[in-house]
């Protein structure tokens, strides 16, 4: 090693998902967090109304989730998964299962909802495999959809330049509409009433390739990352029951619906809709250690097992799948969530949430409104040939005024943790307010 460190600065960093020139011009830093807040360096408080990345969900510096890490890591610091075990791993396992829909208990263990996109895939495309149907290969996803950054993810993934610049990605994949329908579904309160019918699309997919080759559909109940689009009444239902119609898998991606979001444990809960697989990540930790997970029905798991022509099922894994640190975190988050009623507090301010979203109804500049849960969403008109510029500012003005917001597009998206007291609530939409009156 060089006796002579290199000088500290901005450049080393290649930051994800962030104008790097931009943010290192003028850069806006963090340096602990607790409970609602983040702190800057000069010990200015700033609400995150965004729970870091949808991430936090109880909040920031949990003492018990932090105990939980601290042991962890003076026992056992990291053991493999592969032909070994630890207690955490299979203990974590079941409690997501006793929390997940009926049936849905077989639990592979990721570090990322990118992670848990593509083993879903892979999962599905193994059971088709297993069953004696390996000609259902095509996966399909959605127009506006994220799944991710891996090739599964984006080659599924609706979100153009997230996959414009890698090339082909993977074969066989076809795409539905998104059911985002401002001219039907603008300022709607909760699920928009217009779209259902945005599901058929399937039949079409279907007539196209046959449905003796589509494996999966894949789709986030509650999109987020395209701008918080709310699934239509009854297009959820609608999708179940084509795939069961054509026999196809249907896969939830419920990186951001699960562990409260919509004030149940996952979204699959929320709409009484049951998929074939589902995936996890951010809140299973509450962020605290990164962890993904898929959950898999019995079906699936005991298919792939009982027809495997070689001792490992299923050729798939992560060096830190399992991790002790990462298990440790998930149980002392569940133990917080069930302690303190979190979900069931998240059900609770939600009508006082969809109440204080739409409050921002004409404000300058915003054409519409999206709430369901603790989830929010306003969109901007953009600025004639400068899209995304009006969220951008608005952003900044927040932060400057003490509240984190996210933007994607030209949406300003929010989803706090469930700890928001109501005051917050309204301090959230205060700000916002307050940062669209200064944009042109």
């Amino acid at each position: 090693m060089p006796d002579t460190p290199r000088p500290n600065s901005l450049d080393a960093f290649w930051m994800p998902f962030t104008p790097n020139r931009a943010f290192k011009a003028d850069p806006r830093m963090v340096v602990r967090a607790e409970g609602m807040h983040y702190y800057t360096s000069d010990n200015r408080a700033i609400l995150d109304a965004t729970s870091g990345l949808w991430c936090c969900a109880a909040g920031h510096a949990r003492p018990r989730i932090v105990e939980a890490i601290r042991q962890a890591a003076g026992e056992l610091d990291y053991a493999t998964n592969f032909n070994l075990g630890h207690p955490s791993a299979f203990e974590f396992a079941n409690r997501l299962g006793a929390l997940l829909p009926d049936g849905m208990d077989r639990v592979f263990f990721t570090n990322s909802g990118s992670e848990s996109a593509d083993t879903a895939l892979k999962i599905a495309l193994a059971y088709q495999k297993a069953r004696g149907k390996p000609g259902k290969f095509r996966l399909i996803g959605r127009e506006r959809g994220y799944h991710g950054t891996n090739f599964g993810g984006i080659s599924v993934g609706g979100i153009v330049r997230n996959r414009m610049t890698f090339g082909p990605g993977i074969a066989g994949v076809d795409h539905l509409p998104h059911t985002h329908d401002i001219g039907r579904n603008a300022f709607s309160r909760g699920q928009p009433a217009h779209g259902a019918d945005f599901a058929d699309a399937l039949e079409r997919i279907v007539q196209l390739h046959d449905a003796s080759t589509i494996a999966a559909v894949m789709v986030e109940p509650v999109a987020g990352s395209t701008g918080v689009l709310i699934p239509p009444k009854g297009y959820l239902q609608r999708l179940r029951e084509l795939c069961s119609k054509h026999d196809i898998l249907l896969i939830f991606d419920e990186v951001i619906t699960g562990f409260g979001r919509l004030g149940a444990p996952f979204a699959a809960h929320y709409f009484d809709v049951k998929p074939d697989i589902l995936t996890m990540a951010k809140a299973i930790t509450n962020a605290a250690v990164p962890m993904g997970a898929v959950a898999a029905s019995r079906e699936i798991y005991d298919t792939i097992l009982a027809n495997s022509d070689t001792p490992i099922e299923l050729f798939h894994g992560y060096t830190t799948s399992g991790h002790p640190l990462a298990c440790a975190a998930g149980l002392a988050t569940l133990d917080t969530y069930r302690d303190e009623g979190l979900f069931e507090r998240a059900a609770e301010l939600a009508p006082y949430w969809e109440d204080a979203m739409h409050s921002l109804k004409g404000e300058p500049h915003v054409i519409d409104i999206r709430n369901l849960g603790l989830i929010g969403g306003v969109e901007l008109e953009p600025r004639p040939g400068a899209a995304t510029a009006r969220a951008l500012e608005a952003f900044k003005h927040c932060f400057d005024a003490g509240v984190l917001i996210r933007v994607t597009g030209d949406i300003l998206a929010f989803s706090p943790p469930l700890i928001i007291e109501r005051s917050q609530i309204a301090q959230i939409a205060d700000t916002v307010r307050g940062a669209l009156a200064k944009i042109a």
